[in-house]
C-alpha cells in the first residue's frame, strides 16, 4: 500500500484548473424560425450567456456586464424565451427582464420593481413568467404576463407556480401549482383557464392533482390541436398523461421516470407530437434514453452514444438536445429525425484522451431494508484495492448521472476509485424510491453511503480502510451524519452542507421552508428525532478529519451553520479545516474558487493518508 494514491505523473494528471475549465455547461435550449438558442455557462468568468446558432454559425448575444440567470426559488431556471423579434431574458445581477434584438443592440429593461422572474415563456406578444416578490416578512409567487410595461396577473393564491404555457391558438393557458407543505416532487396540481369571447381568461379549472392519491405533475404541454398533456407519477413513474376521448389517461410509456425532480424551472424532457406519439428521454438503470414513442408502444430510438439528454426541442427535420456521455463534455446536438445523423453544434470536447477516462459502471447493491443505486468509477492505475471516495449529491431529491464529470476524473487520475451514489430518495428510479427518504433523511441515505463501502470491499474493488466521503448541500448533511454515527470513513468533506437541520428550517428560503418536515418531521413534535440526526449535536462522535467549504452569500445553508460545526470539531481536537468564499452563494461558480476547493480537498486527504504512516 502506497502512502498516497499515485496513478500518473504530475505532468500527466488532470489538474484542478483543467477539471474546472472542463466544466462548461449548457441549459435552456430553444429553437425557432430565427435559429437555435441556448444558455451557456463558462466557469472562466462565472457568467451565463445566450448563444445563437444559424446556418452553421454560432455567436454570443449576451454583452459583457450581463449574465442570464434566474434566482426564482433560489435555484432558478427558465431564464430566457424567444420573442417575435428577439429574446427576453433575466439578468442575474438585478433579476429584471430585458428585451434584446438579434442585431447586436444593447438589452433594454422591460420590467420595473424589485421582483424576480423565472420560467419565461412567450405567448401572443407577452412574456409569461413566475414572479417572486420579497415583501416584509413574506415571499409571494404569482403567474404574470408582461408586455410594454403592462403587467397582468394570470394566477395567484397558491404558494408556488411553474410552467405557464399557452396553446398554439391562444385559447388555453395551463400551469402547475402547489401549496405548502407539499414539494413539487410530492404533490402538485395541473390547472388551465379558457379564453372567453371578450378576450378575458375564464375561471381556473383543475385537471389533475386535486383529489385521489397524491401525484407530482410537471411539464404541461399542448399539442398542435390544443389537447393538454403532462407528466404524472400517479402510476409510480413520471410518465406522459393527456386528454383523450375517455378523459385524462396515460399514454403508452416505458415503466420509467421521464424526468428528474423539478428543482429548477423550465425542464424539457418530453414533447407531444400528436395524439399518441411523443419525443421523450427517460431513465433506464440510471442511463438516459432518447426516442420517439409511438401509439402502439414501440420506440424509435435516438440515444446513440449519449447517456443523458436535457432541454429537448424539435422542428420538422431535427431533434435538438443538450446531451452528455461518459467520455465527452456536455454538448448541444442536433439529430436528423430521418437519418439519425448527429451533429455537435457546441461543446462535446474530450478534456482527456479516451483511454485515460474512467467509465461509469452501474451499481445496484443491498442496503438496510432495501437496495440502492449509483455508479462506480475505477481508478486510472493498477492498484488492486485503491482508496475510495464516495460522492453524495445534493437535493437530496436529486440525482447523479453516468456522464463525464471532470471532478470525478480528477480523483480517478490520482488513484481513487469513486462511487457516485443515487441513494434511496434520489430521482430517476420511480416515486417509491424517491419517497424512501420520507421522515428518514439521515438514516437511509447514510445507510446507503456506508453500505457501498462494504459492497465494493466484498468485491475486492477498494480498500475499506481508506474510504472517504464528500457531499454538497444535502449531500454535506449525509456526509456529516455518516462521520458522526458510523465508523466507516477515514475523513470527509462538506461543501455548504447542512449540520443543523433545525437551524436550516428556521433560516432557509420559502421553496424549502417545509422540506425538513417531510424529510425528518415536525421540528417541535419530533424534536427528539431532530436531536438524534443533528451532526452539530453529535460533533463529539466525529473522530476523523473533516474539511469544509462555504459561500458567504449562501441563502440556503447559511455560513453560521458551517462555522458552528467547524468550531465544534476544533474544540474537540479533531483536525478540521474551513474555507469560506466571500462572493459565492449555494454552489460555487467562480473558476478560481472551484479549483481552489478541489485542490484543497485533495491535499487534505493526502495529508490524512500520509499520517497513517507516520
Amino acid at each position: 500500500m502506497s502512502e498516497t494514491p499515485v496513478s500518473l505523473s504530475a505532468a500527466e494528471r488532470f489538474s484542478a484548473e483543467q477539471a474546472v475549465a472542463a466544466g462548461t455547461d449548457f441549459a435552456e435550449l430553444r429553437v425557432a424560425a430565427q435559429g437555435l438558442f441556448w444558455n451557456e455557462f463558462r466557469p472562466s468568468d462565472g457568467a451565463c450567456r445566450i448563444w445563437h446558432w444559424r446556418a452553421g454559425q454560432a455567436r454570443c448575444l449576451t454583452p459583457n456586464g450581463f449574465s442570464v440567470r434566474s434566482r426564482v426559488y433560489e435555484y432558478g431556471g427558465g431564464s430566457f424565451c424567444l420573442s417575435d423579434d428577439g429574446l427576453v431574458f433575466v439578468n442575474e445581477a438585478d433579476q429584471q427582464l430585458y428585451a434584446q434584438d438579434l442585431d447586436g443592440g444593447l438589452p433594454q429593461l422591460l420590467s420595473t420593481g424589485q421582483c424576480r422572474f423565472g420560467d419565461l415563456r412567450w405567448a401572443n406578444g407577452q412574456v409569461l413568467a413566475v414572479e417572486e416578490s420579497h415583501g416584509p416578512g413574506a415571499v409571494q409567487h404569482r403567474l404574470v404576463a408582461i408586455a410594454k410595461g403592462l403587467r397582468e396577473v394570470l394566477a395567484e393564491g397558491a404558494d408556488f407556480y411553474a410552467s405557464p404555457t399557452v396553446s398554439a391558438d391562444g385559447t388555453r393557458l395551463a400551469w402547475i401549482e402547489w401549496s405548502r407543505p407539499d414539494q413539487p416532487w410530492t404533490a402538485t396540481r395541473l390547472l388551465y383557464r379558457q379564453r372567453q369571447e371578450d378576450g378575458q381568461w375564464g375561471e381556473p379549472q383543475c385537471v389533475a392533482g386535486s383529489d385521489g392519491p397524491q401525484q407530482s405533475l410537471q411539464q404541461p404541454r399542448f399539442d398542435g390541436q390544443g389537447r393538454l398533456y403532462c407528466l404524472s407519477d400517479r402510476n409510480g413513474f413520471w410518465q406522459p398523461w393527456g386528454e383523450t376521448a375517455t378523459g385524462w389517461n396515460p399514454l403508452p410509456a416505458a415503466a420509467a421516470d421521464h424526468a428528474g425532480a423539478p428543482w429548477q424551472l423550465a425542464a424539457s424532457t418530453w414533447l407531444p407530437l400528436d395524439r399518441h406519439s411523443y419525443l421523450a428521454s427517460w431513465f433506464d438503470n440510471g442511463f438516459s434514453r432518447l426516442g420517439v414513442c409511438l401509439a402502439d408502444g414501440s420506440v424509435e430510438d435516438y440515444s446513440g452514444d449519449y447517456s443523458r439528454f436535457r432541454c429537448l426541442d424539435l422542428d420538422e427535420q431535427h431533434i435538438y438536445a443538450i446531451a452528455s456521455s461518459a467520455i465527452c463534455s456536455p454538448a448541444v446536438i442536433t439529430i436528423n429525425r430521418h437519418t439519425h445523423a448527429v451533429q455537435i453544434l457546441a461543446g462535446g470536447a474530450l478534456p482527456l484522451p479516451a483511454e485515460r477516462i474512467s467509465r461509469p459502471q452501474a451499481l445496484c447493491y443491498p442496503s438496510g431494508d432495501g437496495i440502492a443505486h449509483g455508479f462506480f468509477y475505477p481508478p486510472m492505475n493498477d492498484d488492486a484495492q485503491p482508496p475510495l471516495l464516495v460522492f453524495i449529491h445534493g437535493g437530496p431529491t436529486s440525482a447523479c448521472f453516468p456522464v463525464l464529470d471532470p471532478r470525478i476524473q480528477y480523483w480517478t487520475q490520482r488513484g481513487f476509485a469513486v462511487a457516485d451514489l443515487n441513494y434511496r430518495g434520489s430521482s430517476g428510479y420511480g416515486r417509491d424510491y424517491r419517497q424512501a427518504l420520507h421522515l428518514r433523511w439521515g438514516e437511509v441515505d447514510v445507510e446507503d453511503a456506508c453500505a457501498v463501502v462494504a459492497h465494493l470491499a466484498e468485491r475486492k474493488l477498494i480498500d475499506p480502510q481508506r474510504a472517504f466521503i464528500r457531499g454538497g448541500s444535502a449531500g454535506g448533511y449525509t456526509t456529516l451524519c455518516a462521520l458522526a454515527f458510523h465508523a466507516v470513513f477515514r475523513a470527509g468533506a462538506s461543501l455548504y452542507g447542512v449540520s443543523d437541520p433545525q437551524a436550516l428550517a428556521r433560516a432557509t428560503h420559502k421553496f424549502e421552508g417545509d422540506y425538513l418536515d417531510w424529510l425528518i418531521g415536525d421540528p417541535v413534535a419530533d424534536a427528539e428525532r431532530y436531536q438524534q440526526r443533528t451532526p452539530l449535536l453529535h460533533a463529539a462522535n466525529i473522530k476523523v478529519p473533516v474539511i469544509f467549504f462555504q459561500g458567504e452569500l449562501d441563502a440556503v445553508v447559511v455560513p453560521e451553520q458551517t462555522r458552528s460545526m467547524l468550531d465544534a470539531l476544533k474544540a474537540n481536537g479533531v483536525r478540521a479545516e474551513g474555507h469560506f468564499y466571500p462572493s459565492e452563494r449555494h454552489g460555487f461558480r467562480t473558476a478560481s474558487n472551484l479549483a481552489h476547493a478541489l485542490e484543497a480537498e485533495w491535499k487534505f486527504y493526502s495529508t490524512t493518508l500520509a499520517s497513517d504512516h507516520t
